[in-house]
């Protein structure tokens, strides 16, 4: 009997995330002496949908994570597997490395034009974010995304601490994504972060006329092996830095943004007066 979750074709594009669960699933299927056939049968899933998994071709669904585990007698190795698969799940591709190295950092700065960084959205905001910019995604596709948002902001709470920065444009914060209430809840989201021993937020005002941001956003990040890398994305596409003068010129560029926008306690207070006007 092949499972309702098996219908349609469901087949992504391999990554390496889910070609590492793959393997692991293969792995263990070996270990047990079964061919994919077997696994099949008893999982109640087709061959070609057992085939695809180990292939990296298909995000597994939960029911089939939990019977594979059951039937392979897998000791946990599967749903651990697959946990690690779950957190990268709904990041995009391009993006899904950035976040790697966020995980093993002791510094990360940010300079954000386009919309509040994903490690300060709120989840109504994110949700506005999803419902706004085509192609529309299918409910369980935004509810994938958003979860993977939510989980990446750990790290703001994580110990020992990251040491974070973050600049904003102020027309991302005035440009009311998601109306109203969702724009009040995302300034109250902010005040709370900005009390965070580790958390700088610093707001560009509108009218700057020196301003060393007009390239678009950035990231740099400090490893714990204290080595820096940069991170630049556009329209479908993200790429990890790591050439030391383009770094050193992302340095530059940060610190005469840390200058040019206000600092973190003038923030606070433009936060709050925005606030009030909504």
């Amino acid at each position: 009997m092949v499972s309702t979750d098996d219908r349609g074709n469901g087949e992504v594009e391999p990554d390496e995330n889910l070609r590492s669960f793959g393997e692991t699933l293969k792995a263990c299927r070996k270990r047990a002496g079964l061919t994919q056939e077997q696994l099949a049968q008893r999982v109640g899933y087709s061959v070609q949908y057992v085939g695809s998994v180990e292939q990296g071709r298909r995000h597994p669904s939960q029911k089939f994570i939990i019977k594979a585990e059951q039937v392979l007698d897998a000791y946990g190795i599967i749903q651990i597997a697959a946990r690690q698969l779950n957190r990268k799940r709904g990041l995009a591709s391009w993006f899904r490395r950035w976040a790697e190295l966020e995980e093993g950092a002791i510094a990360l700065n940010t300079y954000e034009c386009r919309s509040i960084p994903g490690l300060l959205q709120t989840e109504a905001y994110a949700r506005a974010l999803a419902a706004n910019v085509p192609p529309m995604a299918t409910s369980e596709e935004v509810e994938t995304r958003i979860a993977a948002r939510l989980d990446r902001q750990k790290l703001l709470y994580r110990t020992p601490y990251i040491t974070f920065s973050f600049i904003i444009e102020q027309g991302v914060i005035e440009r009311q994504t998601g109306g109203v209430e969702v724009t009040r809840e995302l300034i109250d989201h902010l005040l709370e972060c900005a009390k965070l021993p580790n958390v700088d937020i610093q707001v560009m005002p509108t009218i700057s006329p020196e301003h060393a941001g007009t390239d678009g956003p950035f990231q740099l990040l400090e490893s714990w092996e204290h080595e820096w890398l940069g991170y630049s994305e556009g329209q479908q596409s993200g790429v990890v830095i790591t050439d030391p003068k383009d770094i050193s010129l992302l340095h530059q560029r940060y610190a005469k943004l840390r200058i040019q926008a206000l600092n973190p306690a003038d923030s606070v207070g433009l936060l709050m007066r925005l606030r009030g006007s909504l």
